[in-house]
């Protein structure tokens, strides 16, 4: 059983919001009790936007990551939130590698939905390159080898 998600996920999902929101709050705290919003609203509006494009950005790519991710041969075994969950390759129909975001994700849609939802996505760890379209060893690899699991299923 190996791991094959990133040792980062924890820090992504918790620690960086966490820190973003805290620092907003402060900073709307150090503001209003110096009195800066009635001389200036940006100093409202501006924390109120960030607040609002850091809580979707979150959304979007780091909150529905899963906690950890474990290749054991034929299936994956998914941890996330406190619930398990495995994933046999031949029911997955889909493996999608997103290289150009960050963290990186690796999103698996399923013929059948399991325990964590018909979409698993998991951010795998990076690989160091010096090219910034070097494609990542794990995506590769699954796509091999659930493309095999299919074939095999199949006939």
């Amino acid at each position: 059983m190996k791991k094959i998600s990133s040792r980062w996920t924890f820090f992504n999902k918790w620690v960086f919001p966490v820190s973003w929101f805290g620092f907003l709050a402060v900073f709307v705290a150090l503001s209003l009790s110096m009195g800066a919003p009635e001389k200036d609203p940006m100093f409202l509006i501006g924390p109120a936007a960030m607040a609002i494009f850091g809580f979707v950005l979150m959304k979007k790519l780091v909150w529905d990551l899963a906690d950890e991710v474990y290749d054991c041969g034929d299936e994956l075994l998914i941890k996330n939130r406190g619930r398990e969950d495995r994933i046999k390759l031949s029911i997955v129909i889909n493996v999608n590698v997103s290289s150009f975001t960050n963290p990186p994700r690796i999103t698996l849609r399923l013929d059948k939905p399991g325990r964590l939802g018909p979409e698993i996505s998991f951010s795998p760890p990076r690989a160091f390159s010096l090219n910034p379209f070097a494609k990542n060893p794990i995506g590769e690899d699954l796509i091999v080898r659930v493309d095999r699991a299919r074939v095999k299923r199949a006939g």
